[in-house]
């Protein structure tokens, strides 16, 4: 696996982990404090802080 792939494969997960969470926030399966923690958390963790938005 190159490099490359390896980052796009991470990029992939980080946008498939929010994508998630949008879900849990929009059913209200979660709270908005819950996301921000776990969002944070998530984007730290993965070194994604230039694709949060």
């Amino acid at each position: 696996m190159t490099e490359n792939n390896s980052d796009e494969k991470k990029i992939e997960l980080y946008k498939n982990q929010k994508e998630l969470l949008d879900t849990f926030l929009s059913h209200g399966a979660i709270t908005k404090a819950q996301y921000d923690k776990s969002l944070g958390c998530l984007t730290e963790k993965m070194g994604m802080e230039k694709y949060r938005n």
